[in-house]
């Protein structure tokens, strides 16, 4: 009889999956609501969610299309008079003409960028990520093989990268830049000048191309929003995404798109035939009414978020060792947090980092944030400002209290 162990199989997971992160976000909203079920009274500010309700003549716009049975697949690249209308928000509020060949309508503006960044990006490939970044974007260039190469900006540009940083980095391999404005998590958002700095290096670099991830347009506290695809040296080489998610409190209904030069486009829709295929034929009507409707209901939201930015930051100068530059938009602070690094929590654990630290905040002070190393900033800790004023207040009260027993 042998005797020879027997070996456990390998693991049957792809090294691509291997390789990947899960999501940040997503995993400390997790913990957030275990903690929540076992009776834990915890502050959720972990999310990039609203917590308004969509509108109504939205929601009402998808009621009728139950009632008109129009429950059938669509075309893969979203149904005709959606793609009309996203051309015609791109005109009207970004002064870009698109036809609707150049619109892919997606299941959220997380498969927009996933699409773009596959049709794109070779194994090898470099894509410059402007850091800090939205969790995904790295992960998105993993599943595609290329190869990440974040492009750090300072807190004393509000972490925006600049122009020059771009030239340096740029290589023969580099394929892509990725960013968002207003950014996720710094809610900075670049200005028109440092937009065409950006574009001016881009041309003298033609086989570069950007991913510009606009989902927080309407959320912007400074006015104007820029476009990188409104400079015309460069408008060729930009994917443009954006989506309903942030700007019409639509979160749950997942409606997404992007806007490409023809090719670009048509590759992201040979993409999504063979994944998901059209999105939601319902959340695509709900999506063309939001259009249709305009944005006075993301103006009003816009307000309540302006003022919530001002009251936690209110709250937070009085909290020692919190460096937070001031929102230009989006729905985040993003303070820098490495004062408390090294020091001991009250069980005797040493907060090494800030993920010990997020982690600490949400056992002693039930407030869930996300530490920073998923933005590529492990220096910092990201929470949400979409929360009711009431929720803000007490939050950032027992964060202050709980970092002082630090």
């Amino acid at each position: 009889m042998s005797t020879t162990a027997t070996r456990p199989p390998a693991s049957p997971l792809s090294d691509r999956l291997k390789a990947m992160n899960e999501s940040a976000t997503i995993a400390m909203a997790k913990k957030c609501r275990e903690l929540i079920a076992k009776g834990f009274d915890v502050i959720n500010l972990s999310f990039g969610e609203p917590d308004f309700q969509t509108p109504q003549y939205i929601k009402d716009a998808a009621k009728q299309a139950l009632d008109d049975g129009f429950t059938f697949y669509t075309p893969v690249p979203g149904i005709p008079e959606l793609r009309q209308a996203i051309c015609d928000k791109f005109k009207r509020d970004n002064e870009l003409e698109y036809l609707p060949n150049q619109i892919v309508v997606s299941t959220g503006a997380k498969q927009s960028l996933a699409n773009a960044v596959l049709s794109l990006v070779n194994p090898g490939d470099e894509v410059i990520v402007f850091s800090p970044y939205w969790v995904s974007y790295e992960e998105m260039v993993k599943l595609a093989e290329g190869t990440s190469v974040p492009l750090v900006g300072t807190l004393e540009n509000e972490y925006k990268v600049t122009a020059a940083q771009l030239e340096a980095a740029i290589t023969e391999r580099t394929k892509l830049i990725m960013y968002s404005s207003p950014c996720n998590p710094t809610g900075a958002v670049f200005n028109r000048q440092e937009l065409g700095e950006i574009a001016a290096v881009m041309a003298r670099h033609p086989h570069v191309y950007a991913l510009a991830d606009e989902i927080y347009e309407y959320i912007n506290f400074v006015g104007e929003h820029v476009s990188l695809a409104q400079f015309p040296e460069v408008s060729e080489r930009v994917i443009t995404v954006n989506g309903f998610s942030k700007g019409y409190a639509m979160t749950g209904w997942r409606l997404g798109y992007l806007a490409a030069r023809p090719d670009i486009a048509s590759a992201c829709e040979k993409i999504q035939s063979q994944i998901t295929s059209g999105t939601c034929s319902i959340t695509q009507r709900a999506g063309l009414a939001a259009l249709r409707g305009g944005r006075a209901s993301a103006d009003e939201m816009v307000e309540a978020y302006r003022r919530r930015r001002d009251l936690v930051l209110d709250i937070v100068k009085d909290i020692p060792g919190f460096k937070t530059p001031t929102p230009s938009g989006a729905f985040y602070i993003f303070p820098e947090v490495s004062a408390y690094f090294g020091r001991t929590a009250p069980d005797g654990s040493t907060i090494h980092n800030s993920l010990d630290l997020s982690m600490y905040l949400l056992n002693d002070a039930l407030v869930s944030a996300v530490s920073g190393d998923a933005f590529g900033a492990p220096e910092c800790i990201r929470f949400s400002t979409a929360a009711a004023d009431d929720k803000l207040v007490e939050a950032f009260r027992r964060v202050k209290a709980s970092l002082a027993k630090l």
